[in-house]
């Protein structure tokens, strides 16, 4: 069959046009772009192979030089099969060409993700910042109205990340020598063509999905009737002067603000020059110029000194033996000279293995390490805190922050906030107990499943049972390697050693402090004030209080994971066995998604978990009324539920494949509509879902003006009202007959009727 050439810069296909037949580019290269990106095809790859199962176009086709390509007419799925079946060789360049064009676009769902949320995060300090200077020097503020219809990204339609695995699999297979067995059968060909270009399309939506929310913000930033932030940041700039300690951090705003401008191509970037360019005249009008940033006395160098050979300084601290240290160092060698660290090919996979790996033994080595040293290097203290290995993997600007960072931390242990270190710490000074395994195994469960074996003597269970040491290395060898890497949230491309490649957002707007968390637990509470609280007896005042039940708090101890991550995890809803304990969640000491988001879906998955461990065998006995029952109830026979109408059948459908027939993860995205929508009178979920979240999440009193206007929450309000009634008129009697017994009320009865009131602090 003889080629056609196709000259460069020629649009091969655009978006939407028929999809009448597959070209194999036999030379050259053509461009294949998708909505905010772009992938290139060369010799051997297949114009069209991923849209099959499409009438149309998603994607459009140029040449990037003159390239030759054979045409293949596709009129149905037989004529495919047709070729399949009398051209093997051809059937692997199809599926080969699939598997890459696959996985080069699952490889840009997770930065896009990243990008989307990174973006609305700086919106949201831009438009902060404004409001704030704005009240700070006493003027009139502007409000964007386009900005109330954005909420943070919550990432829905995520595509699933084994995909990339099962056809990075597929790919070496077929790859290989065995790929003539199974390229004689046309069907399975076939049926590999017709999946892969139905995941391809889903991940495509995915992106489509992204870049429309990117294009939303930016509508935001820029747009033609100017009433916009680049207007807002630069006048309220420009009318400050640049003097004053605001206006350096205004300027980075708005520097940050122009670079994002230039870089989008879907901008008219006639006019974004056009009033950058008056905004740089109206700066160099200013009588004042604008002061240089500080270096701060050449600090960074100084700095930069300190951390040479960072890799040599941990070694050396953490005393290994000689072969696991030249391994390591070896590795690490290896790894910087990768020009591309997240490429899933299987040497780098096999070297991120090998050296996620080596880093938890080095790890347990520098922490034993540094119990008997009193004072730490910086570097020791950055790997300990961050994953830091080298200043050059690490790169000079991350390698400074890391290292301002580390000489600031100041353990926050008092108020359930952790760093890993301060974690193991915890642990070792007898103050937390390890964490449940995979296997949901307490460390006590751990040794005595040990000793029931018959692996360990009774001398030697005394011994684990009381040794410190012990303690840790069980949550170093359970808890943190699977962990820290649910919390990276790249699964496929994890590596525990801190990189630059992996920071997608500046270190300062993404590092988790205890004011962020204190701020995300202090939204979710002005909504489900009672997330954290449990039903208990008042054991201090058993005497005056007799079986009367109270309501205790318990806030989560939150534990920051050393990496740069995107996920949360909600690890475990209790301590060990005791239900009044606090649970535990983490995140990434750098965390790259929006935290408040993040808070409110794993306090979702607490309220879950903690009902089915307080319900214990009865979880979804719905003659034992819980949440976690009604909720089950409610999805199990929602068919069959004749308050939902057809629409909502319907989309509940939708919603159980999204959550892959998980009936938790059901609830999760509800409770994270009710916390950001719902409370607010936006009413996105149906009632019987709506009902369910009123009764066991109950809003507090402070919410109740803004609701009771909406039909859709006036009888649900007006039933818990009396219900909170009922029970508050209880607890004063209770507290009126000790005052008429002359004895003191308890202040945990006081604390109860508040809670009753369904007021917070």
């Amino acid at each position: 069959m003889a080629g056609n050439t196709v000259e460069k810069s020629k649009v091969i296909y655009r978006r939407e046009q028929p999809m009448t037949a597959l070209h194999l580019i036999t030379q050259g290269r053509v461009l294949a772009e998708y909505p905010g990106g772009s992938y290139q095809l060369g010799s051997g790859d297949v114009i069209g192979i991923c849209e099959i199962c499409s009438e149309v176009h998603f994607l459009g086709y140029t040449t990037l030089e003159d390239s030759t390509i054979l045409t293949f007419p596709l009129s149905n799925m037989q004529a495919l099969e047709d070729i399949l079946q009398k051209r093997p060789d051809i059937a692997k360049l199809f599926i080969l060409s699939m598997f890459r064009q696959f996985n080069a676009l699952m490889a840009q769902s997770s930065v896009s993700e990243m990008n989307s949320i990174s973006l609305y995060q700086n919106m949201t300090e831009d438009y902060e910042k404004y409001n704030a200077l704005c009240g700070r020097y006493q003027i009139q503020s502007r409000t964007l109205p386009e900005l109330d219809s954005i909420h943070a990204y919550l990432g829905e339609e995520a595509p699933d990340v084994w995909l990339n695995s099962y056809y990075l699999a597929l790919q070496h297979i077929y790859g290989g020598t065995n790929a003539a067995i199974m390229l004689q059968e046309p069907g399975l060909s076939l049926g590999i063509l017709r999946k892969g270009s139905l995941d391809f399309r889903k991940t495509y939506s995915v992106l489509d999905e992204h870049y429309r929310y990117r294009c939303q913000i930016m509508n935001c930033y820029f747009n033609d009737s100017e009433n916009d932030l680049f207007d807002l940041l630069t006048r309220l700039y420009c009318r400050l002067g640049q003097s004053g300690q605001d206006m350096d951090g205004l300027y980075n705003n708005i520097s940050r603000m122009n670079l994002l401008l230039e870089e989008d191509p879907d901008l008219n970037q006639e006019k974004v020059s056009t009033r950058l360019q008056a905004f740089r005249e109206k700066i160099k009008q200013l009588s004042t110029p604008k002061k240089e940033a500080s270096s701060e006395d050449g600090s960074e160098a100084d700095i930069m000194q300190e951390l040479s050979e960072s890799l040599n300084t941990i070694l050396e601290f953490a005393d290994l033996d000689r072969d696991t240290e030249n391994t390591f160092r070896q590795d690490v060698k290896a790894y910087k000279a990768i020009e591309d660290k997240n490429s899933t090919e299987d040497i780098v996979n096999r070297l991120r293995k090998k050296l996620t790996e080596e880093f938890y033994v080095v790890y347990a080595s520098v922490f034993e390490r540094s119990l008997s040293v009193a004072n730490i290097p910086i570097p020791v203290k950055m790997f300990l805190y961050f994953g830091y290995v080298d200043e050059e993997l690490a790169g000079a600007e991350n390698s400074v922050s890391l290292y301002r960072f580390a000489r600031s931390i100041i353990s926050t242990a008092d108020y359930g906030i952790y760093t890993f270190y301060d974690w193991l710490l915890a642990i070792y000074n007898g103050e937390k107990s390890p964490s449940r395994n995979e296997l949901d195994e307490d460390y006590s469960d751990y040794v005595h499943k040990q000793k029931r074996q018959g692996n360990l003597s009774a001398a030697a269970v005394a011994d684990l049972e009381n040794n410190p040491l012990e303690l840790v290395r069980y949550e170093l060898q359970n808890m943190f390697p699977s962990v820290n890497k649910i919390t990276y949230g790249r699964i496929t491309t994890f590596c525990p050693v801190f990189t630059a490649e992996n920071v997608l957002k500046d270190l300062n707007a993404s590092f988790v402090t205890p004011a962020l968390v204190e701020k995300a637990l202090k939204l979710i509470k002005s909504v489900d004030y009672s997330a954290f609280y449990r039903e208990s007896m008042d054991y201090d005042n058993m005497q005056i209080m007799g079986k009367e039940s109270i309501h205790l708090e318990f806030l989560p101890d939150i534990i920051l994971m050393p990496n740069v991550g995107i996920k949360g995890s909600m690890w475990q809803e209790i301590e060990g066995k005791k239900r009044n304990s606090p649970s535990r969640m983490l995140f990434s000491i750098f965390h790259m998604e929006d935290l408040n988001t993040t808070m409110v879906r794993l306090t979702g998955e607490f309220r879950w978990e903690l009902c089915k461990r307080i319900q214990g065998g009865r979880w979804n006995d719905i003659s034992d009324a819980s949440l976690t029952s009604e909720y089950f109830d409610y999805v199990q026979f929602f068919r069959k539920n004749s308050e939902l109408s057809k629409e909502s059948k319907e989309k509940l459908v939708i919603s159980l494949q999204r959550a892959k027939n998980s009936f938790k993860e059901m609830f999760v995205r509800d409770y994270v509509v009710w916390v950001l929508f719902e409370s607010s009178g936006s009413a996105r979920l149906n009632k019987v879902a709506r009902r369910i979240l009123f009764t066991y999440c109950p809003f507090p009193a402070s919410l109740d003006s803004n609701l009771e206007q909406n039909p859709m929450y006036s009888e649900l309000l007006h039933r818990q009202k009396i219900v909170s009634a009922q029970r508050l008129h209880h607890l004063n009697v209770v507290a009126q007959k000790l005052r008429n017994s002359n004895t003191p009320v308890p202040e945990s009865l006081e604390r109860e009727i508040k809670f009753a009131s369904r007021e917070i602090d």
